[in-house]
């Protein structure tokens, strides 16, 4: 049996303590509702969450969590947590072993979009590619968000990968796939 393709009108409908008003901006690849909560505060929410029950609440209704923010598909919180995951081996997020290569991997995820941050011999040179990314993507999309919605945010320096001291090695890429080096 196939999904319906046609977009659910949830308008005025109540899930939990959430109303939803308008459509949103989808959240990846998944639709999202505007919601405003009995407490008063609006939230964005995926359109599964709000049908299955999962979402309820912006938060308020459990103490000690908030409801997300999300632009451009990218959570703000998610950003600013820095966390790395249980399943992590490295220790560092966007930096694996990659045992056909035998080198190092750096990579990080941005507004929907993977990208490769090379191969390395060195566990250190891609710790140092994974950081200086984080900084020219991560941290700036946080001081533009910041400064947005009107929080103060000094700008931080943002280091070239000669400055960083990274040895980067080069993959080429052959239509939007990975190529040998």
């Amino acid at each position: 049996m196939e999904h319906s393709r046609q977009k659910l009108d949830l308008t005025g409908q109540r899930f939990g303590r959430l109303t939803a008003l308008r459509p949103a901006e989808n959240i990846g690849r998944r639709t999202a509702w505007l919601c405003r909560c009995d407490c008063g505060r609006e939230a964005v929410v995926k359109t599964y969450h709000l049908r299955s029950g999962k979402c309820s609440s912006c938060g308020c209704k459990n103490p000690g969590f908030t409801a997300l923010t999300y632009v451009d598909g990218t959570c703000v919180e998610m950003l600013q947590s820095k966390t790395v995951r249980r399943n992590n081996t490295s220790g560092v997020p966007g930096v694996y072993w990659e045992i056909s290569k035998g080198a190092w991997r750096g990579a990080i995820c941005f507004k929907g979009k993977r990208y490769s941050l090379g191969r390395y011999q060195r566990f250190e040179d891609a710790v140092k590619a994974r950081k200086l990314a984080e900084e020219n993507l991560h941290d700036k999309f946080l001081q533009e968000f910041a400064r947005a919605s009107g929080e103060v945010c000094p700008p931080a320096p943002f280091p070239t990968p000669e400055t960083a001291g990274i040895d980067v090695q080069t993959i080429p890429y052959q239509n939007g796939r990975e190529g040998s080096p």
